[in-house]
């Protein structure tokens, strides 16, 4: 069975390795962007575009094919020196002014899957624009079936070493030092490792790293932070001794978890909040904070007392990037784990986001728990999150027909306004429950939030019913 046409999602493309992810299509990918990248060049000017891969069976072998690509097509590779975490990458896109970033990744998704990640001139995932002309000269290069030539990429370049020596001046190193913590770090066998952890040690932190080599099954489970995947790490906390702090990224160290010392593990929108009062607090945060329509009012309340800006965008990490590249934001952080600061990061940098919690942990004295409640304490508490059901034959009908006819409750609560981009969000007296698509993986997603954890799972429940109730009758 022939694959469908190459399609860029929420982030990037990804599809099962040797069935839709072949190196066919990496050279057609590759040759795309090429000619994308030379073509506002000046005479003579030989654009450059940074190449790097994460820790998948066959990613390297993918990166240095789109290279060989690139260098045959007249653009100037920068490829990484090993596996490079996603957000090492972007920020080098960024930093060393290349034409773009071209990421062999499938990130959070499971380990038969490969992808590729585009990332424009600012650090940040490619517009839809972009990705829309590429996905037409990808498309017109499989019709003519032709190989593109290839070339040497010439020597490969360090990702790693200047992105530890950033984000170790951004901390407050003296404290970090000074605080005994021990950081438990769950690399989950993706690209963090050897990264996050360096730079932690090199602060003064002592860190006991779990997970660290790379695994191609990643262990038998997709390399995302969740609940299921962090039952070991939230063990190793509750059974450890002394100030403790554990945190977790994802395959390609751009999404972030972190666990408090008795072994609770925070909800993304309870960490971002953490994250935004800690640097408006310590002076670093005095602009706008750009959040996904997913995440939790926590956040905004936080934000609303130091007196800063909240505004919302749709799913996807590419939505915020704008408005941090722009300076109208200057902290962006989304419901999936996703966060970036403007001085540091223009995409979402999972690394970032754990050093900067560590440092909180630090500064405070006290578990981030202690921290969290004092937050909720003033400004009220609520709990949000999100779950996936796999995308059947019925599930895109079921919600389009919810889109088209929106309940007027969910559960006990009444439904008090109604958005349909990107799927439907509906707001209630007490929080929100949105449905969606997912764009990078083959699963239906439900966020939600309410005053409590019963309270949300009852949510859950009831939002599910209403989409099951929905799928049409044949």
């Amino acid at each position: 069975m022939k694959p469908g046409p190459v399609r860029f999602g929420t982030s990037g493309w990804r599809a099962v390795l040797g069935e839709g992810f072949t190196f066919e299509r990496v050279r057609w990918v590759a040759a795309a962007l090429a000619r994308w990248a030379r073509e506002d060049a000046p005479r003579g000017a030989r654009p450059s575009v940074v190449v790097a891969h994460d820790t998948r069976f066959l990613a390297d072998h993918a990166a240095r094919t789109a290279a060989r690509v690139l260098a045959g097509a007249g653009v100037r590779p920068r490829l990484s020196a090993g596996a490079a975490p996603t957000p090492a990458a972007s920020r080098a896109v960024w930093l060393r002014r290349a034409r773009a970033g071209l990421l062999v990744t499938a990130s959070h998704n499971a380990p038969e899957y490969l992808g590729l990640k585009i990332v424009a001139p600012w650090g940040g995932a490619a517009p839809r624009e972009l990705t829309d002309r590429l996905e037409a000269e990808i498309a017109r290069l499989a019709r003519r079936g032709a190989a593109p030539p290839e070339a040497a990429t010439g020597r490969p370049v360090d990702l790693q070493g200047p992105y530890v020596d950033a984000l170790l001046r951004r901390l407050d190193r003296r404290a970090l030092r000074a605080s005994g913590l021990t950081v438990h770090y769950d690399a989950l066998h993706g690209t963090g490792a050897g990264v996050l952890d360096r730079v932690l040690e090199r602060a003064g932190v002592k860190v006991v790293v779990t997970h660290a080599d790379p695994d191609p099954r990643f262990g038998g489970a997709a390399p995302d932070p969740t609940p299921a995947r962090l039952g070991p790490l939230r063990g190793a906390l509750r059974r450890a001794r002394g100030r403790r702090l554990g945190l977790a990224t994802d395959g390609d160290a751009d999404r972030f978890a972190v666990v408090d010392a008795d072994g609770r593990l925070f909800g993304e929108s309870e960490a971002l909040a953490l994250l935004v009062d800690h640097l408006a607090r310590s002076g670093r945060l005095r602009g706008g904070v750009a959040v996904s329509v997913a995440t939790g009012t926590l956040v905004e309340r936080v934000a609303a007392e130091h007196g800063l800006a909240v505004t919302r965008h749709p799913i996807g990490f590419k939505h915020m990037t704008p408005e941090l590249v722009e300076g109208r934001a200057e902290v962006a952080g989304e419901e999936s784990g996703g966060f970036a600061w403007r001085p540091f990061a223009r995409d979402k940098d999972g690394m970032l986001a754990g050093a900067l919690l560590v440092e909180l942990a630090a500064t405070s004295g006290r578990p981030l728990g202690a921290r969290l409640a004092e937050l909720e304490g003033r400004l009220g508490r609520s709990v949000s999150g999100r779950r996936a059901w796999p995308l059947e034959p019925g599930s895109a009908p079921a919600l389009a027909a919810l889109r088209r006819t929106p309940p007027q409750r969910v559960g006990g609560a009444r439904v008090a306004g109604v958005e349909r981009a990107d799927g439907l969000r509906v707001a209630l007296a007490d929080g929100f429950v949105f449905w969606r698509v997912s764009g990078t993986e083959p699963v239906l997603r439900i966020y939600a939030e309410a005053p409590g954890p019963r309270a949300l799972a009852a949510r859950f429940e009831a939002a599910h019913r209403l989409l099951r109730r929905a799928v049409p009758r044949r």
